[in-house]
């Protein structure tokens, strides 16, 4: 009886201890800012984006973490990615298919501004001398929207984007972190494409 009780210790040491190391190398910690993509049809298009959404842990995130007038890059880690299968039309521009950085400067009163980057980058790609440099940035922008931020009545813990299909014509794009709320509007153009496909039969 006492040499099973050895060996099945033993056997128990050298899976415990033996293999040890290679468990925790194969171990990853959860990452404090997890990868998320939220995606919807809306008419003929396809919207997706795809971000990192971080946790208020108790902090100030608007006006400390994320200063009131400077640009933000509306997520953690990577750049927040837009995507449209189609061409769309957001703040009143015309925005062809593909992806789309997006950028948020919160205000500390009126409205906040929603940038959708053309080239995809990152918002750190704009830095100059330590801040982002506004001008640069505006240039790169296909569409710039004004948006009245919403006060959440409790804290959204973490960044989340959702996409409704309003009347499956028009969809609305929200963020929501902390004590706000912010949305726009991406109009995909299903009356223009329903005429455009008239016009080729």
């Amino acid at each position: 009886m006492k040499k099973q009780i050895l060996l099945i210790c033993s056997i128990l040491s050298v899976l415990i201890f033996g293999l040890q190391p290679e468990a925790i190398a194969q171990l990853q910690t959860p990452a404090a800012s997890p990868a998320a993509f939220v995606s919807q049809n809306v008419g003929f298009t396809k919207i997706s984006i795809d971000y990192s959404s971080p946790a208020v842990k108790g902090r100030k995130i608007f006006g400390e973490i994320e200063k009131y007038g400077v640009t933000w890059r509306a997520g953690a880690n990577a750049q927040t990615i837009i995507e449209f299968s189609t061409g769309v039309s957001v703040g009143g521009k015309n925005l062809r298919p593909g992806k789309y950085a997006v950028f948020i400067t919160p205000q500390e009163s009126g409205d906040w501004t929603i940038h959708l980057n053309g080239k995809g980058n990152s918002v750190f790609n704009y830095m100059k001398d330590g801040k982002i440099d506004e001008e640069a940035l505006a240039k790169d922008d296909v569409a710039t929207i004004k948006v009245t931020p919403e006060k959440l009545a409790s804290v959204q813990e973490r960044l989340t984007y959702t996409i409704s299909a309003e009347n499956n014509k028009v969809a609305k794009v929200s963020m929501a972190f902390e004590n706000v709320k912010v949305s726009f509007m991406v109009d995909t153009q299903v009356d223009q494409k329903m005429e455009g496909f008239k016009a080729a039969f």
